[in-house]
């Protein structure tokens, strides 16, 4: 066994990770009852005993689901503090791009997190409908997030398991840098194109809320997701930093830096969520979701404003953008 499982931060996220999913498989039993019996117009004494085990069930899964979520940016921090004792880490990227099933790791967690989002608004909307329309919905999806999770925490650990802290790793530099006549951005966009989309996207997404036009406002959203990824990658990120050539998602998830990573790409995140989850529960489950996409609004809005704010605080501080080779193209959308 790799001696980094000693670690106090990977012995208290394995340890959490295993603890959640032991939980849920012990209600996996009653959870299999329920998909079989479960009918809310049935009035025996069975379905009475079943809506008091569907009540316990879902109060465990509430329970678990939010641990879970918090577990996510300890993940984070954890291969952070890796970076420290791991040759030419400089921070988190380093250690996940170790070995390929670090990426597919991350993609795992970001989809599982997903999932749970999900489940606690149809959760929600099934409490406030009073007859538990999407109960059945609920423990089929608790299955599955089962069966994510279980793969999840196996993933985990052949990842920490494989990961040799006497080898050298590349540093952000190195995955996020650059390379000389290569455009990385989405779409070849130039970077004063990016930061206009950033902001028209936000914009619309916004205006699509007021105007009640949900096809329009999920389009905005996956679109403004991935502008806003490689917006902060390419921009906002240098100004988080103050360094014209340092493109890391994940330096910003450091002391140095406010631990500001964990507020920017947690409202970007929330916002995404909270909103994808909302157009998809509107067009499932015919409910009115405008309450979730008011919120998710206010959280992307409150992502924009902080990035921009670096950039302000910047041009103020210095007078002048941090680019001199883009400061044309970036006063356009500014």
């Amino acid at each position: 066994m790799n001696p980094l499982f000693l670690d106090r931060n990977i012995f208290i996220l394995m340890l959490s990770e295993a603890i959640v999913w032991g939980v849920m498989l012990l209600t996996l039993p009653v959870v299999a009852s329920l998909l079989r019996r479960w009918d809310f117009s049935d009035y025996t004494s069975g379905q009475f005993r079943l809506e008091r085990r569907a009540y316990l069930v879902t109060t465990v899964a509430v329970f678990v689901f939010v641990l879970k979520l918090l577990l996510f940016p300890y993940f984070i921090f954890t291969i952070d503090k890796l970076s420290a004792v791991v040759p030419g880490a400089m921070c988190a990227a380093g250690v996940i791009s170790f070995d390929p099933s670090g990426m597919h790791l991350l993609y795992l967690k970001v989809t599982v997190v997903f999932v749970l989002v999900w489940w606690l608004v149809i959760h929600r909307f099934d409490l406030v409908e009073g007859t538990y329309p999407w109960a059945l919905l609920k423990f089929r999806l608790f299955v599955l997030l089962l069966l994510l999770t279980g793969w999840e925490l196996w993933m985990e650990y052949r990842f920490f398991d494989a990961l040799d802290i006497h080898a050298v790793l590349n540093c952000c530099a190195t995955l996020y840098g650059l390379l000389e006549g290569m455009n990385p951005l989405p779409f070849g966009l130039e970077k004063w194109w990016m930061v206009t989309l950033f902001y028209l996207l936000w914009l619309l997404i916004f205006f699509s809320y007021l105007a009640d036009r949900p096809l329009r406002y999920a389009v905005g959203m996956v679109l403004f997701g991935i502008i806003a990824y490689y917006s902060v990658l390419y921009v906002f990120g240098t100004y988080i930093y103050e360094l014209p050539g340092h493109h890391c998602p994940f330096c910003m998830f450091q002391k140095e830096y406010y631990y500001v990573g964990y507020l920017i790409w947690g409202l970007l995140g929330g916002g995404l969520f909270l909103g994808i989850s909302g157009v998809v529960s509107e067009f499932m489950l015919g409910v009115n979701a405008s309450g979730l996409k008011r919120f998710s609004s206010w959280l992307l809005s409150l992502f924009v404003f902080v990035c921009t704010l670096y950039v302000l605080s910047y041009v103020v501080r210095n007078g002048t953008l941090l680019q001199e080779e883009i400061s044309s193209e970036m006063m356009m959308p500014m």
